[in-house]
């Protein structure tokens, strides 16, 4: 059974069908399974039967380790069908991410796996000084592109940190490795999306006295 996010959910856009819960708990199995593939040589695994993983969609891979971030990695735009987009992300955010050492074999049971999967960005419209306006938190992700540069902010994101929309442009800039101030700037462009999020249940402490 996996953990849905409803504050995602409720902002859905009604042109893109959403996953089912069984659904979605299949995504996190297909995700776990392959970095079990790649780092601890498990049988690799099959992509659902099921006629949605073989739409092409954007996904997230966001990996956590005792409730601290162990990796994300994703694709934004619908490139390729979501069961690829899935084992390709997770395998991703296990050994690519910058930011961290790559997951190692011991720690695959202390991981807890989310999948985002999300909706085609669309272009914030307005001026510049409109766009905190057209900000939903909790519904909304974001995308800065500008300065031969880009970066995403996935829509937990702000929930998490309680950021209004000002300080969730301005740390979407800083994903871009852009000033903060750039979403005032009308040549950096922002696209939104929107993101419907399982999340396995954490893993349960080790009894000390074991």
């Amino acid at each position: 059974m996996c953990r849905k996010n409803i504050f995602a959910l409720a902002g859905i856009s009604p042109t893109m069908e959403v996953l089912t819960e069984e659904e979605g708990t299949r995504a996190l199995a297909l995700a776990r399974n392959a970095i079990s593939h790649a780092l601890a040589h498990a049988p690799e695994p099959k992509v659902p039967d099921i006629r949605i993983f073989g739409e092409k969609r954007g996904v997230f891979v966001t990996l956590r380790e005792e409730g601290d971030l162990r990796g994300c990695i994703g694709f934004p735009y619908p490139m390729m069908p979501l069961g690829s987009a899935i084992r390709e992300a997770a395998v991703a955010a296990a050994v690519e991410d910058p930011r961290f050492p790559p997951v190692v074999k011991s720690e695959i049971p202390k991981l807890t796996i989310e999948v985002t999967v999300l909706t085609p960005p669309v272009i914030l419209e307005g001026e510049p000084k409109e766009r905190p306006q057209r900000i939903m938190i909790g519904k909304h992700g974001l995308i800065a592109r500008g300065r031969g540069t880009s970066g995403l902010l996935l829509p937990q994101v702000p929930v998490e940190w309680n950021w209004g929309p000002e300080e969730f442009l301005a740390h979407t800039c800083g994903k871009a490795g852009l000033p903060g101030n750039c979403w005032k700037d009308p040549a950096v462009e922002f696209s939104t999306f929107e993101g419907q999020i399982f999340t396995e249940p954490e893993p349960a402490a080790a009894d000390p006295g074991s």
